[in-house]
């Protein structure tokens, strides 16, 4: 027996002609380019500080906010990430399948590699070790050069770097 009958498949080639798909080529500009602030460099000495509170790849939040401070860093601010209760998950070498480093799916290493890059380019990462215990994670499992911290220095690093005047960028997923 068929899956569906014919006005059924009448119906979906009907619905299928309506719009045109894809309305527009590959390559075809939808949306405007313009640039609204200017593209700020830092003054020598400014600071970047980015709180992570996000479950790696649960959202696109964790990895926004490595590609944000990493962009800081590029533009010369001391940028640093901070990863705090969930957003510790995010600083864990050993994310792959089936072995580390491994991909299952495409992009599974973005946030490695880009945590990675912010290392290698000059940036500092600090992970809270409570927030690695709370979700059974080891701090020997942490990606290399990373820092781990303890659960105080959240609110210490935020009041140190306000006093500096740095830029806060605090990211949160409930």
């Amino acid at each position: 027996m068929a899956l569906f009958d014919d006005t059924i498949l009448a119906n979906i080639e009907t619905s299928k002609a309506e719009v045109p798909h894809p309305t527009q080529p590959q390559g075809t500009s939808i949306y405007g380019s313009t640039k609204i602030f200017p593209d700020i460099q830092a003054e020598p000495g400014q600071s970047y500080l980015t709180l992570v509170h996000g479950i790696a790849h649960e959202s696109s939040v964790s990895f926004v906010a490595c590609l944000q401070a990493l962009r800081a860093l590029r533009k010369g601010f001391d940028s640093v990430l901070h990863f705090y209760g969930p957003g510790a998950m995010n600083a864990i070498a050993a994310r792959g399948f089936p072995t580390p480093g491994d991909s299952a799916f495409p992009g599974e290493q973005n946030i490695n590699d880009t945590i990675k890059t912010f290392i290698k380019e000059g940036g500092t990462v600090f992970v809270c070790r409570f927030g690695l215990s709370l979700h059974g994670l080891r701090e020997e499992d942490l990606i290399e050069g990373t820092v781990p911290c303890h659960p105080l220095d959240v609110q210490d690093a935020l009041i140190y770097f306000a006093n500096k005047g740095a830029v806060i960028n605090s990211t949160y997923m409930v």
